[in-house]
């Protein structure tokens, strides 16, 4: 044999070894999970992971709805999950192929199912609420000791908006989560579907909007943790991870997470396999290994949410086991509210509303 030959059989060797190379693609949350799980799933299984990462629903919809993504998993959350699942944007799960779907909680199971009947779709990863975060000595400081950091009033009275202003207030950037909010501050339903009343969310959020310093859904954890900002409307677990970066910083900031009195939106991020995804064998060993009691519990250890894996409890901290803002108790949870995804022509109206309100004209 040559060496032309020679080399020619190994370059076709090494096209082959890289064609057989398994992976699977992921694309979650930031911020979301302990990355040594993600070396773990490599070691257990020779499957090689790319774990991608986003920040708002609305992005990871548009990949969705215009198919191709690439992906092999996906964690949208409840209301976008079901309008993707009607979409036809996802396959249904092969359970034979999902042991540890046993791990499962049935209380969140069957909530998620409001989205996904019967959970053919996904397996919830992690929930829980949405509510204020505030550095509580700035926070009173600004508005005195009886603030109301508890209560909607703290980021919807625009009178103690305005003070706030001062220390720095970022609100998330989903209008999903906001504008069922500021209908619930009113005493409308937030769960609302029809324009009429969705509408009433305008004036609410026009008034409070030129004090909100940022819209963002993930840059409030460290402006929290450093100080930056003194209020975030946003998700329980990221407030309280900036809670605890900053007690690890030990930069004299503390942060406290409540769930508003008034009530507060339960939410739920859930792993779907695409319909077009690459590699949905992969995608199912990736499933119910983030399903085993162990995986899950170090995962909900490191971001500081719940999960909807009851096993898993059992392996929790006391930190967040024990924890009320994130394992909320019974008379908390009572006032939990769910919602349901807008129709398109409600979609398009909150979208207008959203971006008038960002833009301020």
């Amino acid at each position: 044999m040559t060496k032309t030959m020679l080399s020619t059989v190994a370059a076709l060797a090494v096209i082959a070894s890289s064609a057989m190379a398994e992976e699977v693609r992921v694309y979650n949350w930031s911020d979301y999970i302990d990355e040594s799980l993600l070396t773990k799933f490599e070691e257990e299984t020779g499957i090689d992971l790319i774990y991608d990462v986003f920040d708002s629903n609305e992005v990871l919809e548009t990949k969705m709805l215009a198919g191709s993504s690439g992906y092999d998993v996906v964690v949208p959350s409840g209301t976008f999950l079901q309008r993707q699942i009607s979409a036809g944007a996802f396959q249904k799960l092969d359970k034979s192929k999902l042991p540890n779907l046993e791990n499962m909680w049935d209380v969140i199971s069957e909530r998620v199912g409001k989205y996904d009947p019967g959970n053919e779709y996904a397996i919830n990863y992690m929930w829980g609420t949405t509510g204020i975060g505030v550095n509580v000595e700035k926070v009173k400081e600004v508005l005195g000791e009886d603030a109301p950091i508890a209560s909607l009033a703290l980021v919807f009275d625009p009178a103690n908006m305005e003070k706030l202003s001062a220390c720095g207030v970022h609100f998330l950037d989903a209008p999903a989560e906001i504008i069922p909010a500021a209908l619930n501050y009113i005493g409308e339903n937030p769960d609302a579907q029809d324009a009429e009343t969705i509408q009433k969310a305008e004036p609410v959020l026009t008034a409070i909007a030129p004090y909100v310093q940022k819209f963002h859904s993930s840059e409030y954890i460290n402006a929290l943790a450093n100080g930056d900002i003194c209020v975030a409307v946003g998700w329980s677990g990221d407030i309280l991870q900036a809670r605890d970066r900053a007690a690890e910083a030990d930069n004299g900031v503390i942060i406290e997470y409540n769930a508003p009195k008034e009530g507060a939106l339960m939410w739920f991020d859930n792993m779907a396999i695409p319909v077009d995804a690459p590699n949905p064998d992969g995608a199912h060993k990736f499933l119910n290994f983030i399903m085993d009691a162990q995986n899950m519990a170090a995962a909900s250890n490191y971001v500081y949410y719940a999960n909807g894996n009851l096993a898993s409890q059992e392996f929790l901290v006391e930190d967040v086991i024990g924890d009320t803002a994130i394992y909320p108790d019974a008379e908390t949870l009572e006032k939990l509210y769910t919602t349901s995804p807008y129709d398109a022509k409600t979609q398009r109206v909150v979208t207008r509303l959203w971006t008038k309100v960002k833009s301020g004209t």
